[in-house]
């Protein structure tokens, strides 16, 4: 059966600039380190490369479509000059207001991906925001987070823990995870009065995060 790398486009392949739209080539700036890995796990892993992305408003006078495919076609040549070709590349043009079933986290976009051809629960769901895992979740796949911002707690939070494996902002560490698998050993012991649970991931952050009755209380 068939793996998948589904990967979000602005904030994990290119930079997203403050104004979240990339619509001039001047704003084209890739994440740093996402060539040289993206090209190891096309060579060396098997995982078919599809880009989901939501594009607000894609095709209305704020966001007209030449101006966005004079972007998409560069970043995509740009791939392809550094031998990383995508399989698929799917887009949603709805507005969040809209509640489309197309846009992520829904699953509108992949239907083909949802049938019994592919292994989704050994593949991965690579992005930059919370709606990234819950994709991730929807379809039985497993979260990469690549953030700087987001913190375990507000995965959390939102009951996605199980789904995230790993929250970074390093592509290296997104390829390990992917060529060696996740480094995560969970102990538990629960007494009477006592619950206790230690979770240690090797892959994380560096900053530990304790579960209290008043909340999570971080430490380096």
């Amino acid at each position: 059966m068939k793996k998948v790398l589904f990967i979000d486009r602005d904030g994990t392949l290119i930079k997203e600039p403050e104004d979240e739209q990339v619509d001039s080539l001047e704003k084209l700036e890739f994440i740093p380190r996402v060539f040289r890995n993206l090209y190891l796990i096309k060579q060396n892993l098997d995982y078919e490369l599809v880009i989901v992305t939501n594009q607000d408003g894609l095709g209305t006078d704020s966001f007209p479509e030449d101006i966005f495919w004079l972007v998409q076609n560069k970043m995509i040549k740009t791939f392809e000059n550094e031998g990383i070709i995508f399989n698929d590349v799917l887009i949603d043009k709805t507005f969040p207001h809209e509640n489309a079933l197309t846009r992520k986290p829904g699953t509108g976009l992949l239907k083909k991906y949802l049938e019994g051809e592919y292994d989704l629960s050994n593949s991965y769901v690579v992005g930059d925001r919370i709606t990234d895992i819950e994709l991730a979740k929807n379809i039985g796949a497993k979260g990469l987070l690549y953030s700087g911002k987001i913190k375990m707690n507000e995965i959390k939070k939102n009951g996605l823990e199980k789904h995230c494996l790993l929250i970074t902002d390093d592509w290296d560490k997104i390829y390990e995870i992917l060529a060696f698998g996740s480094r995560i050993v969970k102990m538990q012991r629960k007494t009477d009065e006592t619950e206790v649970v230690v979770e240690l991931n090797l892959d994380g952050s560096g900053i530990s995060e304790i579960e209290t009755g008043l909340g999570f209380f971080n430490h380096i």
